[in-house]
């Protein structure tokens, strides 16, 4: 069988879950099937790469269109199989699988739907993405979810798909990559004392990830506990005015040391980091699964995370942390969020009381993790997907 993987992001750009589940997923696939890559961006090694420059100046949306007919320009004539990842490359898969008549899986690892917020950074963009993603979803011959959550809500967002074509096939963490780190020159470049406990987020500035909660949060942690956040740019200037206010009465207030790491760091960066934190802090209020916290758990580290979406899949509340309860239907009832935020820092205050406790968690984390996502089982299972997505697509054509 050979299969084209179409994705935005590749190794080495990388910035979110989908680009971690791509870069891991193809060298276990390769081990079964062949496997051609294209993806966006500047040419790199072992994938054919496609310049989101068409239109010269156009809406982010449009320009990755541009991309998506370039990688259908590009694909080989030989593929049985067609298998995108996020709206940014559904398109290509759409068209590709039309032009060449082969299947088309997609992979959903976020749903536009539930992420109406991102209008504010693709404008009318947000309704192509959203054009996108329902008419792949549609003509697709198999939709695979990250969780069983996310399976749900392909469903309920895209009542009209057949749900025998929707299967659920979790991602994964490699623990030979994320594990236990005992090295301590990072925490001394970034200002992290290892004297205090320590509450670490890693991701982005955006209204998915929930920062601006952790960072309301944090004001009723106790006082010897720093907070320490690998988080890149904002994704807007709304954003970014919001959360550098919060953030900036948040170092008026605290004594403890609030550390923010705007530059993205190395991957083995990250891991000596999380393997030093006390707990790790997820507020996500949308989250199909959450690959960050698998890589926290994978380096012994407890977490607390909002009980959204694909996140109670991966964290075992009282096992591997502790899960807050939110209901994205009162996101604009202020007294509603100002009681998650403070049920929030109550669960993180648990943790970092009694580090023994968090130590035991992190623990269990890292074995589930071994147990549960690894990504030799979830290629195996991707696999299979594809041979039923080959089946349905023989019989759909007749």
């Amino acid at each position: 069988m050979k299969a084209s993987l179409l994705t935005r992001e590749y190794p080495p750009a990388i910035y979110g879950g989908a680009g971690v589940h791509v870069a891991q997923l193809v060298p276990q696939l390769r081990k079964l099937i062949d496997v051609d890559v294209q993806c966006m961006g500047e040419p790199r090694e072992g994938a054919t790469a496609h310049a989101e420059n068409f239109p010269e100046g156009a809406n982010a949306a449009l320009r990755v269109f541009g991309a998506d007919l370039s990688m259908v320009n590009a694909l080989p004539q030989d593929v049985d199989l067609l298998h995108s990842h996020t709206w940014y490359a559904n398109l290509a898969g759409h068209i590709g699988g039309l032009f060449l008549s082969v299947p088309h899986v997609v992979t959903s690892h976020s749903l536009e739907p539930h992420r109406p917020w991102k209008v504010e950074q693709l404008g009318g963009g947000y309704h192509l993405s959203s054009w996108a993603e329902r008419t792949a979803f549609n003509g697709a011959d198999a939709v695979i979810s990250v969780s069983a959550g996310m399976g749900k809500a392909v469903l309920e967002s895209y009542p009209e798909l057949d749900p025998g074509k929707v299967h659920v096939v979790r991602n994964g963490i490699d623990t030979e990559e994320f594990k236990p780190d005992t090295g301590t020159d990072v925490l001394a470049e970034i200002g992290m004392n290892l004297d205090r406990p320590s509450v670490v987020f890693v991701g982005r500035i955006t209204r998915q990830k929930g920062l601006i909660h952790l960072v309301r949060a944090a004001r009723q942690f106790d006082p010897d506990v720093q907070l320490i956040l690998l988080a890149g740019a904002p994704d807007t200037p709304e954003i970014a005015a919001e959360f550098n206010g919060a953030f900036d009465e948040l170092k008026k207030e605290r004594t403890a040391p609030v550390v923010w790491i705007e530059k993205m760091l190395p991957r083995t960066s990250v891991r000596q980091v999380l393997s030093h934190a006390t707990v790790f802090a997820c507020p996500s209020i949308y989250e199909p699964l959450g690959i960050v916290n698998l890589e926290a758990m994978a380096c012994e580290t407890a977490v607390v995370a909002s009980a959204v979406g694909g996140i109670p899949e991966v964290v075992v509340d009282g096992q591997t942390g502790h899960l807050v309860a939110y209901d994205p239907a009162q996101a604009e009832d202020p007294a509603y969020v100002q009681d998650f935020e403070a049920r929030f820092a109550a669960k993180v205050n648990e943790l970092t009381r009694d580090p023994a406790r968090a130590a035991e968690m992190g623990r269990a984390g890292r074995q589930r993790c071994i147990d549960e996502f690894s990504w030799d089982k979830i290629a195996r299972e991707t696999v299979s997907v594809y041979e039923a997505a080959i089946e349905r697509h023989r019989q759909r054509m007749g």
